[in-house]
């Protein structure tokens, strides 16, 4: 943003189209947005920490189309301690681990023909 060199913070925010109060947050801390925050933790423990590689992912590998709610209500059967709070996180971790591990998703590519259109292809 050139115009900071030469006018005050209001114009030079003007001029650039955002406002004038961001323009004096930029003034006093000049550092990108990616460089001012750390990466947030979690906020709490992981609940599936122990059992999602030992019991979860060797269900998913034998049963690759099994939904995430069986594997959550088998969950609860065998280990009624995690509570039903687990839900999403459950789903979570299986379509993430399903993104990576899981089966290969078949890849179409359309063919849009125009009416009228003629292409050359030799």
């Amino acid at each position: 943003m050139k115009n900071r060199q030469t006018d005050n913070p209001p114009v030079a925010a003007a001029k650039a189209s955002f406002s004038a109060a961001t323009a004096y947050r930029i003034e006093r801390d000049p550092r990108l947005p990616s460089q001012k925050k750390a990466p947030r933790g979690r906020r709490r423990p992981d609940p599936l920490s122990e059992v999602f590689e030992t019991e979860i992912v060797p269900i998913l590998k034998s049963a690759p189309g099994i939904r995430p709610v069986a594997v959550f209500e088998e969950m609860l059967r065998r280990h009624p301690d995690l509570g039903t709070g687990i839900h999403r996180t459950l789903e979570r971790r299986i379509r993430a681990w399903r993104a990576i591990h899981g089966e290969e998703q078949e890849v179409i590519f359309r063919q849009i023909h125009e009416p009228g259109a003629c292409f050359a292809g030799s």
